[in-house]
């Protein structure tokens, strides 16, 4: 089951990259000026369908509901997982895969978050 999920983390990971690299591009943008980040934000909006739908909100939705599904079912039927929750620094080696994955869903719910405040206000 570990490969499993190790394999999931990754593909969560992957999933959430490029809409975690326009936020920072975002940032940048705003931040430093010179260091053309604003490249990257024209980019995704200049190509609507593959920067905004895909990038931004099927990979990154598609990263956080394969992620609460991976976390709800750990957490009903791995009850070392429950106890690890509990005294996560002491296990945290043990269940990197598993972080990993609640690191990744919960980036994929705040850029969902971030997207969908944006598309409300514009």
């Amino acid at each position: 089951m570990s490969a499993i999920k190790r394999s999931i983390a990754i593909i969560e990971l992957l999933l959430v990259t490029p809409a975690s690299l326009f936020m920072i591009a975002l940032f940048m943008r705003d931040v430093q000026p010179a260091a053309q980040t604003g490249r990257v934000v024209a980019w995704f909006s200049h190509h609507l369908i593959l920067g905004l739908y895909v990038s931004l909100v099927s990979m990154p939705l598609a990263a956080f509901v394969i992620g609460c599904t991976v976390m709800m079912h750990g957490w009903r039927n791995d009850g070392e997982f429950r106890l690890a929750a509990l005294r996560i620094t002491a296990t945290a080696r043990g269940h990197l895969a598993t972080l990993l994955i609640a690191v990744a869903t919960l980036t994929a719910g705040g850029i969902l978050t971030i997207v969908g405040m944006h598309m409300i206000t514009e």
